[in-house]
């Protein structure tokens, strides 16, 4: 048999029966005193026969037992139906049909566990369900009041320049139970205990004992109160955390419901404007960095300027390193998301960093102090590993698996020559797109690649591509097998037959035969200084001209 849900501030059977309207009825409760703390939540009054058909539950239900019936088995069965309808208690006037109630209902009713009432003064029904409606909508006042309180100081606290910590904590009091704040798929972000009573408990320890082994996709515990922070976006952004309260001290009732989901409606605004002000902040810094890497920051004047932005370097050498989306990966999150993530990845790499983001060019500038004792390619190691990781908390995503970002490191200087090694930086994270997989590139190393794409829109440089590899192309595009990855592997091992055979997976004598085809193909002899470079650069520019 359902139970109607508890409802605190709400009137309960014991309630409605010392009200006057009830109580001028001499009412004498026949079964299950021990139930009357059910909560009503509305008043019926009626006599058809079909009456408990029109129930939800947790109603108090009135009759003179008309519709009861007048067969025992219709009497039961109508109590039977009361019962499954979850509704509060069932109160009997007697008088014409009945002069006390007959055995076979009272027994059916302490059978199901129905609160059964007969009153043995007639009252007019219309008066007790005013009365009874009455104190339900005051006590649903009450709590409405009680939970606009809460409402109010949580906001209260963040004019003052409070945050995700205090509003917990106002409302872990209100509940005088711990309260955590946990992302959509279930990881704890704050947590917060009522700090009072004779053993206040470790919120952390009951988040691994009643939430942290659960699922996000599971149900809470029983009698746990959680509630969406909304995120304000569609899909998956329309949840931006969850507000989870647990009954540890206590229970959980509905005020408490009600306080939660108004202290969520501020956590929505609180965390909403962290990533904005994530974003502003983030965004500053990439337009300093921009700034100082296109020369509108003289070189004297940017340390006093990145002091202010928090990056104090000393005297150590500036590492350049910029990280640059491709264009096919399609952040999941915003710029805000992609920013704290760098921030928080970057946190653990051991050096002062100044990392910002310029939307618009698609990429993350930043600086490191490079500490004595640490080399500029363990640094960059560590920065192109925290980076990649950042860009994957992002959501960051790219179509056939590969990389989403491309990282480029530029040489290691002071103030004076910082700028133009961001600048450079830039360039080649540019120029590098389509390059192989690696964890970051070397700014030095791509300079060739970085001229070619300069020329990237010269008619020239196009006709250089077609004289050089023009053939080649033609062939691969009607006939099997292709010939230029032979090309490719065969150039970037430097004319190492057999290194260029194991990377195709052919077998000696079939790289020969088809080196001698492109050969024939192109006119010219792959063993040739000069007609390799020629290809190796027709190579690189095409991937800017095609």
């Amino acid at each position: 048999m359902p139970e109607p849900e508890e409802t605190e501030g709400g009137i309960t059977v014991r309630r409605a029966l010392e009200l006057p309207g009830l109580r001028g009825g001499l009412p004498e409760v026949l079964t299950c005193a021990d139930r009357l703390e059910r909560t009503v939540r509305w008043v019926h009054a009626g006599e058809a026969p079909n009456i408990p058909a029109l129930l939800k539950g947790g109603e108090l239900l009135l009759t003179t037992g008309l519709g009861l019936g007048s067969r025992p088995a219709d009497q039961r069965a109508f109590v039977r139906k009361l019962a499954d309808r979850g509704i509060a208690a069932l109160v009997v006037e007697l008088g014409p049909r009945f002069d006390r109630l007959p055995a076979v209902i009272v027994e059916a009713a302490r059978a199901v566990g129905l609160p059964l009432v007969q009153l043995h003064r007639e009252v007019p029904f219309v008066a007790v369900t005013e009365e009874i409606h009455t104190e339900i909508v005051n006590g649903h006042y009450t709590l409405l009041r009680r939970a606009e309180e809460v409402h109010r100081r949580c906001t209260r606290a963040v004019l003052g320049g409070g945050g995700v910590p205090q509003v917990l904590g106002i409302l872990a009091d209100f509940a005088a139970n711990p309260v955590f704040l946990e992302t959509p798929d279930g990881r704890l972000l704050f947590a917060a205990g009522t700090g009072t009573g004779p053993a206040p408990v470790d919120p952390l320890q009951v988040w691994e004992g009643l939430r942290g082994a659960r699922s996000a996709r599971e149900a809470p515990p029983a009698g746990a109160v959680l509630v969406e922070v909304p995120g304000g976006g569609l899909g998956a952004a329309s949840v931006r955390a969850r507000l989870v309260l647990l009954p540890v001290s206590g229970p959980l009732v509905t005020v408490h419901r009600m306080a939660a989901e108004r202290a969520a409606g501020i956590l929505a605004v609180v965390l909403m404007q962290a990533r904005q002000e994530d974003e502003v902040a983030a965004r500053g810094r990439g337009d300093f960095l921009t700034d100082l890497a296109e020369g509108r920051i003289a070189p004297a004047d940017a340390p006093a300027q990145a002091g202010v932005l928090g990056f104090r370097p000393g005297e150590d050498p500036l590492l350049p390193v910029v990280m640059r989306l491709v264009p096919e990966s399609a952040p999941s999150g915003s710029w805000a998301l992609l920013a704290r993530a760098v921030a928080e990845e970057l946190a653990a790499v051991g050096a002062p960093v100044l990392a910002g983001v310029r939307p618009v060019e698609g990429r993350v500038p930043l600086l490191l102090a490079l500490r004595q004792g640490t080399t500029r390619t363990a640094l960059a190691d560590r920065v192109a590993a925290a980076l990649r990781a950042a860009a994957g908390r992002a959501g960051l995503e790219r179509a056939g698996g590969r990389a989403p970002v491309v990282v480029v490191v530029g040489a290691a200087g002071g103030w004076a020559a910082v700028g133009s090694g961001l600048r450079h930086a830039a360039e080649a994270a540019t120029a590098a797109q389509g390059l192989g997989e690696r964890p970051w590139y070397d700014a030095r190393r791509l300079d060739i690649d970085l001229l070619l794409w300069r020329l990237r829109d010269d008619p020239d440089l196009e006709a250089f591509v077609d004289r050089a590899i023009g053939p080649l192309l033609a062939h691969d595009r009607t006939s099997r097998p292709a010939l230029l990855p032979t090309l490719e592997a065969y150039l970037a091992h430097a004319g190492r037959k057999a290194e260029a055979a194991r990377e195709l997976h052919l077998n000696r004598q079939t790289l020969y035969n088809r080196l001698a085809r492109i050969g024939e193909l192109l006119g010219t002899d792959l063993d040739d200084p000069g007609s390799v470079l020629a290809l190796s650069l027709a190579l690189r520019a095409r991937r800017h001209t095609r």
